[in-house]
């Protein structure tokens, strides 16, 4: 019998987890977060929801214009009016998600 260790009960393990956890909430800093409960967002993550959120109301204004146009035959009127709509969409989302990196307190505002 190589290996004959006892299993390990679920009490020691629930210490382990706990210690882990401290050690690693004490590694990334004081355990901070944003509203919503969320960890803070890195830089790198920030930036890539800023691209999504101001590409994807891009697309879904084009979108909706593009689908417009083809019903009411008056190409290109309304993608061009949805293509504006959307990217002030997608700017305002933008503003949105960077609005409370300002703030010390970390409040949203609302």
């Amino acid at each position: 019998m190589a290996d004959e260790r006892k299993p390990t009960s679920l009490e020691d393990l629930d210490a382990r987890v706990t210690a882990a956890r401290a050690a690693n909430k004490q590694q990334s800093g004081d355990g901070k977060t944003v509203p919503g409960g969320k960890p803070p967002m890195t830089g790198f993550g920030l930036a890539m929801r800023m691209g999504t959120e101001l590409v994807a109301a891009v697309a879904v204004g084009v979108g909706i214009g593009y689908v417009l146009d083809l019903w009411l035959g008056t190409k290109p009127w309304l993608m061009v009016v949805f293509f504006f709509l959307g990217s002030a969409a997608g700017m305002l989302n933008v503003y949105r998600a960077t609005a409370y990196l300002g703030r010390r307190d970390g409040s949203d505002g609302t």
